[in-house]
């Protein structure tokens, strides 16, 4: 039975990958599905841009436009919830704790959420990532693993997006997801991708440094090669819900990227 984890870089831009050049990146480009031209929704800030992520709406369907979260009007299901009353268990592993809001009660199996403020990001990424492995190792497989890495967009807000700085904590978060990806039995469909970019020392805006990410997709199973325009980070909730075999929910607006 297929599983899926899903990596996310928070603020990491496209080029940033070009420019690192991290040996995972060429084997990612190699043996992957992708785009370097995926585009997020508005506003881009990190929020908003996973609630549309998980629930598969615009922020202004779903009501989240800023870093606060406020419960939706008119609610739609988002992915845990989906997985869950379909007997799939998932697993959280982040490290910024309004992330705690994209599921609701119940849909998950297993949480683990390392403070960043507390311990600096770069610190709590690497805890979150000990924490996932040592579950791995185990022999506790879920159905979907969330792994997010903070690092990025706090190194961008600190120094600025392609900095020196910004782009050692890209090379690290990669370092981390790679070391997580060997680790993972083969049944394993692999995702990588970011919520949203970055210009100067900030995002938020409509400019194509903000709105751009990339997005790999990775398993024996899957083609490689470059996927075709017009990505969303819409796709990505139906992509997922379509490897675990359920159902997309009738009010989500994205397609099946596979």
């Amino acid at each position: 039975m297929a599983k899926v984890f899903l990596a996310l870089l928070d603020g990491m831009r496209p080029d940033s990958l070009t420019t690192c050049d991290h040996p995972f990146f060429r084997e990612l480009l190699a043996t992957s599905r992708y785009s370097m031209e995926m585009r997020t929704v508005m506003p881009s800030v990190t929020l908003p841009c996973h609630m549309s992520l998980f629930h598969s709406v615009c922020a202004e369907r779903h009501g989240i436009l800023s870093n606060t979260y406020v419960p939706q009007v008119r609610p739609v299901r988002g992915l845990c919830e989906l997985l869950s009353s379909a007997e799939k268990n998932c697993a959280f592993f982040y490290t910024w704790e309004p992330l705690r809001d994209l599921a609701r009660p119940l849909s998950l199996a297993r949480a683990n959420y390392v403070s960043g403020k507390r311990y600096t990001y770069k610190v709590a990424d690497k805890m979150v990532t000990e924490d996932a492995e040592r579950m791995i190792l185990s022999g506790e497989t879920p159905d979907f693993i969330f792994f997010y890495q903070c690092c990025v967009d706090e190194m961008g807000h600190k120094y600025g997006w392609m900095s020196d700085e910004y782009l050692r904590a890209v090379n690290i978060s990669l370092d981390n997801v790679q070391r997580l990806i060997r680790q993972l039995p083969s049944d394993y469909r692999v995702i990588l991708t970011a919520d949203h970019g970055g210009h100067n020392r900030s995002h938020g805006s409509e400019e194509k440094e903000d709105m751009t990410i990339p997005v790999f997709m990775r398993h024996s199973t899957i083609a490689p090669g470059e996927l075709p325009a017009g990505t969303s980070i819409l796709d990505i909730a139906p992509t997922i819900a379509s490897l675990l075999g359920v159902e997309s929910d009738s009010d989500w607006e994205g397609k099946n990227l596979l």
